[in-house]
């Protein structure tokens, strides 16, 4: 127990570290961290680190999923949604037949075990193309594509390598059956999913206690994931359905005080996940060197070198045809959604990234089938596997910022995110004037005082000064306001403690003023970060 508790405490040091390296580096903290685990797992005396499959599918992966899909605007995945189902569904079985028919051919597989493979490499992690996206300024559309395919591509890769799985073991397999199962899947586990997230809304809202709410908030993406998925589905569409119900229906329900609390919480929470899984997956190397001392590194080459030139190459042949296609059969969609610019699906095609999912279901393959015999070729598809992960993570991760720059994506994406910002500004000033006039209204109803009226306008006034008038001249303004506002803000802390060493304020008195100043510089840093990116 001591010796897990120390191996926990110097990864969560080496999480820490790789994260200021990245920062400086400006490379994508997951890209460094499976370098870092691939190191760290190389060098000797070091206890090993395995990754148990059941620890990432069962309790790293559905807080992953839920917090995406509350993330996630349900207006812009649902406008997304032919796109989205396209790669999520059609990219990820597509990919599966491609590198099935590949390893079979070329390679000599059987059937059903190529199909395994296929199924594992299919589904994309879109962790580390999403940070280089919005670093670079991406198009909103993009970035929400990516987004909505990450959440429901492991739910049909996990579904066919279930059935995979299965036909290895058994022996046996119905098409007719596959696929009656797999539809009734997806419609179960969405309506599921969404009761979870309703009775998760209506016990949070029951609850009126920020801890017992980020509590219930904690405990819906388990709920939401297990009972599927031990009923034989995937839990993953349940657990975005769950997801994408709170994003549209919670903030009705949810209280500021919850709010503010449960973003610190879950932004914690999901930035330690991902960062754990990513090392791990770079410390799993120790242990594919050992199990590779049973095949010629010749085989393991050619099998890792064709699986990641199929993953790689289906996905550009899948996403073209599925961007123009449907638009040259079908007029209406071309008028009410006209074909982007093939750089978008050239950045579409090229952030085929594989992640800890598709290591975490090779892991999880069983160890025989049904008659005692060995499951056929698992180390090998391990090893795979782990190649495929390594050569798209590193190599496509890495030469991403350079793809995107060359293609000049990027200054469609501040063009955009400029528009954004006059939008914003402009309802921020609307919604302002919304108010006035609703105290005014009241102000008669009510027989309020001209005294508080007065001090309510006051603050009309003081928010409406802080809304530049000209989004370029305002910037600059506003930057050194916001500057100088930290600055005061700073010296306002400063005075406060030597009130306390003093002892003429009490501890508790100090941190309500104090949580007052914290969220006036959360303001500050939250409108700094919605700036343009240069």
């Amino acid at each position: 127990m001591t010796a897990t508790i120390q191996v926990a405490l110097f990864l969560l040091a080496v999480l820490a570290l790789v994260a200021v390296a990245a920062q400086r580096l400006k490379i994508a903290p997951s890209i460094l961290l499976v370098i870092a685990g691939i190191a760290l797992a190389l060098v000797p005396g070091l206890p090993p680190v395995e990754l148990a499959p059941e620890l990432v599918l069962l309790v790293l992966l559905p807080p992953l999923i839920y917090s995406a899909g509350v993330s996630m605007s349900w207006r812009e995945f649902r406008y997304n949604l032919r796109p989205i189902t396209l790669l999520a569904f059609g990219c990820v079985v597509f990919t599966t037949c491609a590198v099935a028919a590949a390893v079979h051919y070329l390679l000599g597989w059987q059937w059903g075990v190529a199909f395994l493979l296929g199924a594992i490499v299919a589904p994309p992690d879109v962790v580390a193309p999403l940070a280089i996206a919005r670093r670079l300024g991406l198009p909103r559309r993009l970035l929400v594509v990516l987004e909505g395919e990450g959440l429901a591509n492991d739910a049909t890769a996990l579904i066919l390598y279930r059935f995979a799985v299965l036909a290895i073991t058994t022996g046996s397999f119905s098409f007719p059956q596959a696929a009656g199962t797999f539809g009734l899947i997806v419609v179960g586990e969405i309506v599921y999913g969404i009761g979870v997230g309703w009775l998760s809304l209506r016990l949070r809202q029951w609850a009126h206690n920020p801890r017992v709410e980020i509590t219930l908030s904690l405990m819906t993406p388990y709920l939401a994931y297990w009972i599927p998925e031990h009923l034989g589905g995937s839990g993953v569409l349940a657990t975005v359905a769950a997801g994408l119900y709170v994003s549209w229906n919670g903030p009705r329900l949810i209280s500021s005080a919850t709010r503010l609390q449960g973003i610190f919480f879950w932004d914690l929470i999901i930035y330690l996940i991902e960062g754990f899984v990513f090392l791990v997956t770079g410390l799993q190397a120790r242990m594919l060197i050992e199990k590779a001392h049973d095949f010629p590194v010749g085989e393991l080459l050619i099998a890792t070198a064709v699986t990641a030139a199929i993953v790689i190459a289906a996905r550009f042949v899948w996403v073209f045809p599925a961007t123009y296609l449907p638009r040259w059969l079908i007029p209406s969609l071309a008028r009410r959604d006209p074909a982007p610019p093939w750089k978008h699906a050239f950045v579409l095609s090229f952030t085929g990234v594989r992640g800890v999912v598709s290591l975490a279901a090779a892991l999880a393959i069983p160890l025989t089938i049904q008659t005692g015999a060995p499951f056929p070729q698992r180390d090998l598809i391990l090893f795979a596997t782990f190649g495929v992960i390594i050569i798209t993570l590193v190599g496509q991760g890495l030469m991403l910022p350079a793809v995107i720059r060359w293609l000049r994506i990027g200054d469609e994406g501040r063009a955009e995110h400029r528009r954004e910002q006059e939008a914003e500004l402009a309802a921020r000033s609307q919604a302002i004037g919304a108010a006035r006039r609703h105290l005014e209204r009241i102000a008669g109803e009510r027989n309020l005082g001209s005294e508080v009226v007065d001090f309510l306008n006051l603050r009309h006034d003081h928010r409406e000064r802080l809304i530049p008038s000209d989004l370029d001249g305002g910037r600059a303004q506003m930057r050194v306001s916001n500057n100088l506002r930290m600055e005061l803000i700073a010296a306002e802390r400063e005075f406060l403690h030597q009130l306390l060493r003093d002892g003429k304020i009490t501890d508790e008195s100090r941190r309500r003023l104090e949580r007052e100043l914290d969220l006036e510089e959360a303001t500050i840093l939250s409108r700094r970060e919605g700036e343009i990116p240069l």
